[in-house]
Order: structure tokens, then C-alpha cells, then sequence
């Protein structure tokens, strides 16, 4: 299971966020947590963006975000190089994130799915590794498309 985590959320994700810290501690991970700290409205961007680079530093192994609908979240933190977000909103979508696309962030919907819904994403998304094998060949295609001028 993964050892250290940076975790973020804006106002809509504030609450889930806090809950996942408690199951966080409960599996015993390590995590950092990057913000923000009410339901004061934030702008999502500024804490995936720090969580992010957190992640393709080598700071700390994977990222979990949480904002309203997910999207915002993922969006703002794929414009890091380095990481592959995913937008997961069951167990099946976490596993398959880590299993086929090693996502090493996690975007969760605080608005789209209950808190226990929430909870079992995280689980399962800590819990699956990279498969690798035809799955790192694409990988390495994404890593590419980064390296290109276009990027």
C-alpha cells in the first residue's frame, strides 16, 4: 500500500477531506494535507497544483483531491508534468486508474458521491498497483506526448 500521500480539496471538497484523513490514518498512510482548511469559497486550481507537484517531485507517492464534481481537480492537476490524474467515482473507476493508467492522483467527487462511496474509492484506489505489461506501453505514449513540442 502506498506510504505517503498529499491530499487537497477546495470548499466543496473540504469536508470529504477531512474524512479521508481519518480512514488515512486508520490504514496507517502518511499523508500531508495541502488545504484548504474551511468551507470558505477557494479557488480549486491553487491546491492541485500543490499536491501535484508534491506528486511528480517524488515527494510523496500519490495525491488524492477532492472538489465538487472531481473535473476541476483532475483538470488543473494533469497540467503538471508528470502526473496522470483520474477522475474516480466508484471502486471499479479508482482500481482501473492504478491498475491501467497508474494514476498517481486521485480526483473524488465530494458533490457526486456519498462519503461512503467516497471512502471505498480511496480503498480501492490505495489498494491496486500498476499492472504494467501493454499497460506501460501507453503510459510511456502519454509520457511522450508531454515531452512534445506541443506541450
Amino acid at each position: 500500500m502506498t506510504k505517503r500521500i498529499a491530499i487537497g480539496a477546495d470548499h466543496a471538497g473540504f469536508a470529504d477531506k477531512e474524512k479521508i484523513k481519518r480512514q488515512l490514518d486508520m490504514l496507517g498512510v502518511e499523508y500531508e494535507d495541502i488545504g484548504t482548511d474551511s468551507t470558505e469559497s477557494v479557488d480549486y486550481p491553487i491546491y492541485a497544483q500543490k499536491v501535484a507537484e508534491k506528486v511528480a517531485s517524488g515527494e510523496v507517492e500519490r495525491g488524492i483531491l477532492v472538489c465538487g464534481s472531481g473535473n476541476g481537480m483532475q483538470i488543473a492537476a494533469n497540467k503538471v508534468r508528470g502526473v496522470r490524474a483520474a477522475l474516480a467515482w466508484n471502486e471499479e473507476t479508482a482500481r482501473l486508474a492504478r491498475e491501467h493508467n497508474d494514476a498517481n492522483v486521485l480526483s473524488v467527487p465530494a458533490r457526486i458521491i456519498s462519503a461512503e462511496e467516497v471512502s471505498k474509492v480511496i480503498k480501492s484506489y490505495l489498494e491496486a498497483e500498476f499492472e504494467g505489461g501493454r499497460h506501460a506501453r501507453r503510459i510511456g505514449e502519454i509520457s511522450d506526448l508531454e515531452k512534445s513540442e506541443m506541450s
